[in-house]
């Protein structure tokens, strides 16, 4: 009695072994010079930039931020230093890391449930584009700082080398997908491509979108135009 594939086993298992065999298929195909990035994936969690003289507004005069602990790309940092966002409805989310080094403008960075909490409509918005967005209030140990906008929610985006950049085939400002195989599979589109020779390739996700496609479980994720 002759048995087909589909009699064995049923769809999804089929789906799992295609899917495996594509991957070790595709792991085993060097590319030209032998160059393969390193991908990672990571979360960036609400968090505030601020300009040095916000710094001193809101943590005293001569105050600096102290690095905590370095982020993944090189020369940032989590700061020591927190602060208290509030929004039009007086709510507030305390113990906000403001992250480091000091940029030429001020700006939060949250979730869409931040928002929600808070009472805000968050734009998604590029790093530095303030355009239409809302404002907060920032509250330090020694001040309050009106921000009259800068609060968006961060697009999501990878940060890529010339070299990453060449392998994935894309420039600056274009766009690739992520696929994100969890116990919630899941494919996120149009990641914006920053591109930059400081740069090490790191995809950064919101915390919504992170818990979304249980990136903490992930067992595999993939950039793909």
């Amino acid at each position: 009695m002759t048995q087909t594939i589909s009699s064995i086993y049923d769809r999804n298992t089929i789906e799992k072994l295609v899917r495996q065999s594509l991957r070790r298929a595709l792991l085993e195909q060097a590319p030209p010079d032998g160059y393969r990035p390193k991908l990672v994936v990571n979360i960036s969690a609400r968090h505030v930039h601020l300009t040095q003289e916000s710094v001193e507004r809101l943590f005293g005069p001569g105050a600096r931020l102290t690095p905590l602990r370095p982020l993944y790309q090189e020369g940032e940092f989590a700061a020591e230093q927190t602060v208290t966002i509030i929004g039009p409805r007086q709510r507030m989310i305390a113990n906000v890391r403001v992250l480091g080094p000091c940029r030429d403008y001020d700006q939060v960075e949250l979730a869409f449930t931040d928002g929600i909490l808070l009472g805000l409509d968050l734009p998604v918005r590029r790093s530095g584009d303030h355009r239409d967005t809302p404002g907060c209030w920032l509250m330090g140990p020694a001040g309050m700082l009106r921000l009259e906008r800068g609060v968006i929610r961060a697009e999501r985006h990878v940060h890529m080398s010339p070299r990453d950049a060449e392998y994935y085939g894309v420039r600056h400002g274009d766009r690739l997908h992520l696929r994100v195989i969890s116990r919630c599979p899941t494919v996120l589109e149009n990641l914006l491509c920053r591109v930059d020779e400081r740069y090490k390739l790191e995809v950064h996700l919101d915390t919504d979108e992170g818990n979304a496609c249980d990136l903490a479980h992930a067992t595999y994720v993939e950039l793909f135009k």
